[in-house]
């Protein structure tokens, strides 16, 4: 992993949000679950509720996932020491991915990009194993084009993976959205396709392992667009239903249709007669020597808004006569926009297919499910919602009569790109602005007894911030006192947010919880419980420790009746584990405490001072008088300084950490430095000590040595420059960094050794790598000069996928031992934040 010293680097955490698109999740045979996160595909392991790893590869958002083999072949892929995952971007480009688990160690590999893409976005990948190494899938497009493959794995290591286009049939020009494919009953090698669309109709195409796939015919009923479709396995133990499969499909109608497919008779054989009867029987075609029919078993009524997903119960093992068999369990799970999934199942007398299980129901915050997924087993179900998160269930219950679905841990995350990233004085959490008009605190917990101690698992402990605009950026505020931060978002706003009491209690059941965190004697003049949204999502008021505990009526007298605008009344409390998405979104609020206005446009950038005294703040501009800096004392929240010196954009602000100097870079190629001081009345005195330019195009980030009055800016250009403030003054550039290969977005300086003045600097680039360089300062009489030499170069596994957009190092106290842990953090446009350890 590292080029030329001995820096070790760790994956600590990975948290992100799943892409908004129906089909992006997939649960597969290896118990873990895929879906994308941007142009990532993300892996996270449900049992330990971490995100595994990223997966690089993709130029465009990525669509759909699916494994193979699926939870549903899961029974055919006994002993998989290889699994393989496809994802489908909205290019048209789909990958083949290889995950190896020999000797219990996750690798992954970038097998092949299939050879024929599509000309519009894969919208569904669907796929039949026919046995461990071989199978056969189908993608759609939104252009109505569907191709189907036929692929084998190697059975051994040196063997590569042969993939090859099969068909591809150019359906209509309206978009294919959903896929299933099955093979035919009694009918070895000849498969039935699926396709479901626009145009309310479902097409079933026959064909076989060697080539073309022909329309048999297409299934009327449904009245709205066609949004899922699911063949059920033949694998029935007695002699009648080994002829027949099902489908099951779901549509935007909110009706759920059951069909049956049965084997009839061989060709001539059969004969049918032209009846009344035979209209209500449904369709019959014929593939290969035999003759199929179709008709509806069922309709199933239940759901109140568009049904996006259905899904079979994967098979699961019985013993009959002594012998252990799979069989299909006559159980559907559906997921609907009604912010419901329900489990239906037929009644043992008779045979009405019924809803049995119901969850979801209470959410206020998924406004509705994008998709659902059984587990393997079965006991298991994972739903994914419109805001990019995910709710996962397991059946408890120990009987088989009774069934009892609890709410599970899951990975959370950022839906949209994460603008800024910073961390809590001490280091003990860390706090994410976003795209996605949310600011969610991330942290390390205690870990349960039964899991292994050497690994830490982060969550999300909180989302202080739920907004109605995209926010850019965000500070914490140090010093003394109770955590407050700073966050600007897209509005000319700075607002200022103080952590409730119910926070300070659940900070105490994390990690880092004690160590350094607000003490308990302080806690007790915290007056604040929690905050509550208001209508418009803007402004966060504050729950008061001794109010009523009855809760307000929001709308006015509201007649009891529950409408879709009420926002639910805030409960907030101490949390001893982590919080699920339901306690996310409403009841972990910070109190907002102030609104700094003065600004005349949207905020960009925002820094505090190390001892907690000033806060300075940019807005996006185009001129001079726009782009000035506002300092604003922390407290009074007066502004107490207005700083000219850029025309464009000030894109990023940082205190040196003796806190005499601030630092900005703009746009406009330049970076400025002006002198503050305090006067002994405490007023705020500032001077425009120097104003370079320092790179050919925008400079996009900047940071101090911790140790001294030296500073690296990194730029458009490809190139970051370090350098010094001399004694007299002058500023003088003593380094610059060999060019990178994309622009560098992000930059981050830590001290190693306080006696040499050694440092690390991180470096992020737009194409999501992260690299760090160990830089000396070495000063003399004649002036200040810098070696630097490459400490390491992150694999891009590990790395984002798109731009790096902010990178910061844990606080840390100024250590001495020549092997420390450094902590960094960094978020990126691929909606992740991501934490790693670098042992020097």
């Amino acid at each position: 992993m590292s080029e030329n010293t001995k820096v070790e680097a760790k994956r600590v955490f990975i948290g992100a949000g799943c892409n908004r698109v129906v089909n992006n999740v997939s649960w597969g045979a290896s118990g873990l679950v895929s879906f994308g996160a941007q142009n990532a595909v993300a892996v996270f392991c449900p049992k330990t509720a971490q995100i595994v790893t990223t997966l690089p590869g993709h130029k465009a958002s990525v669509n759909c996932t699916h494994w193979l083999p699926s939870a549903k072949f899961a029974f055919k892929a006994k002993n998989l020491y290889r699994h393989y995952l496809l994802s489908g971007d909205s290019d048209g480009i789909i990958i083949l991915w290889e995950l190896s688990t020999l000797h219990n160690n996750q690798q992954w590999r970038h097998v092949l990009q299939l050879p024929v893409s599509h000309k519009k976005g894969v919208t569904c990948i669907t796929a039949y194993m026919v046995s461990q190494t071989d199978a056969m899938f189908a993608s759609a497009s939104s252009d109505g084009v569907v191709n189907v493959w036929d692929v084998s794995f190697p059975s051994q290591s040196s063997e590569e993976c042969k993939v090859m286009c099969l068909d591809s049939i150019c359906v209509d020009t309206k978009a294919i959205v959903t896929l299933s494919l099955a093979e035919l009953p009694q009918n070895p090698g000849r498969f039935a396709l699926a396709l479901g669309g626009l145009d309310n109709k479902i097409k079933l195409y026959c064909g076989d392992r060697t080539g073309k796939f022909t329309s048999v015919c297409e299934l009327k009923g449904h009245t709205d667009w066609i949004r899922s479709l699911d063949f059920s396995l033949p694998l029935h133990t007695t002699e009648e239903t080994a002829n027949s499969i099902m489908l099951v499909s779901s549509s935007q109608d909110k009706v759920i249709r059951i069909w049956k497919l049965v084997l009839v008779g061989d060709v001539g054989s059969w004969q049918r007669e032209i009846t009344l009867a035979s209209y209500i029987e449904g369709p019959v075609f014929i593939s290969g020597t035999s003759t199929y029919q179709i008709s509806v078993e069922s309709v199933l009524i239940g759901h109140e808004d568009w049904v996006y997903s259905v899904e079979w119960q994967p098979p699961v093992i019985d013993s009959i006569d002594g012998r252990l068999v799979n069989h299909q369990p006559l159980s559907i799970l559906s997921a609907s926009m009604d912010k419901t999934m329900m489990i239906w199942r037929p009644e043992k007398k008779t045979g009405v297919w019924v809803n049995v299980v119901c969850v979801g129901e209470l959410s206020h915050c998924a406004l509705g499910f994008y998709g659902g997924h059984w587990s393997q087993n079965g006991l298991s179900i994972l739903a994914h919602g419109y805001g990019g998160s995910f709710h996962l269930w397991r059946n408890v219950s120990s009987s088989k009569e009774s069934e009892n679905w609890q709410m599970q841990k899951v990975p959370s995350g950022h839906f949209a790109a994460v603008t800024d990233v910073t961390w809590a004085r001490t280091g003990e959490y860390l706090l994410s602005v976003s795209h996605d008009q949310t600011t969610r605190v991330f942290s390390s917990w205690k870990i349960d007894e039964d899991i292994e101690a050497d690994d830490e698992h982060w969550h999300e402990l909180a989302r202080p911030q739920v907004h109605g605009h995209d926010i850019n950026c965000v500070a914490m505020v140090q010093g003394k006192g109770n955590h407050r931060f700073v966050s600007g978002a897209e509005e000319k706003v700075v607002r200022v947010f103080e952590a409730p009491l119910s926070f300070l209690k659940t900070l105490n059941h994390t990690c880092a919880g004690g160590e350094g965190s607000f003490p308990e004697d302080l806690q007790a003049d915290v007056q604040v419980l929690g905050a509550n949204m208001s209508a418009l999502g803007l402004s966060q008021k504050p729950i008061y420790l001794h109010s009523s505990s009855e809760p307000l009526e929001r709308n006015g007298g509201g007649e009891g009746l529950d409408t879709f605008e009420t926002v639910p009344e805030a409960a907030p409390a101490e949390l001893k584990e982590p919080p699920i998405e339901e306690q996310l979104a409403f009841h972990t609020l910070w109190p907002e405490s102030h609104k700094l206005y003065g600004h005349g446009n949207e905020l960009f950038s925002l820094c505090c001072d190390h001892k907690g005294n000033l806060v300075a703040s940019s807005c996006k501009a185009q001129s001079a008088s726009m782009a000035e800096i506002w300092l604003w004392e922390v407290g009074t929240w007066k502004a107490v300084a207005r700083l000219q010196s850029h025309s464009l954009t000030v894109t990023h602000l940082e205190f040196s950490y003796d806190d005499t100097l601030l630092l900005s870079v703009s746009r406009d190629r330049h970076f400025s430095i002006f002198s503050i001081q305090r006067t002994d009345n405490g007023e705020v005195s500032h001077k425009l000590m120097a104003k370079v330019e320092a790179h050919k195009r925008i400079i996009w980030a900047c940071s101090w040595n911790p140790f001294g009055h030296q500073f690296a800016t990194s730029s458009r250009d490809k190139t970051v420059k370090i350098w010094s403030i001399e004694s007299d003054a002058r500023i003088k550039q003593i380094l610059a960094l060999p060019q990178f290969g994309s622009s560098v977005t992000a930059v981050a300086w830590t001290g190693l050794y306080h006696k040499g003045k050694s440092g690390c600097v991180a470096v992020g680039m737009e194409s999501g790598l992260i690299e760090l360089w160990n830089i000396n300062i070495i000063e003399k009489d004649e002036g200040t000069t810098a070696t630097a030499a490459l400490a390491l170069r992150l694999e891009p596994f590990m790395c984002h996928v798109s731009a790096v957009n902010r990178l910061a190092w844990r606080p840390t106290e100024k250590c001495e031992s020549n092997e420390s842990l450094h902590r960094l953090t960094s978020c990126g446009d691929d909606n992740c934040v991501r934490v790693f350890d670098f042992k020097f």
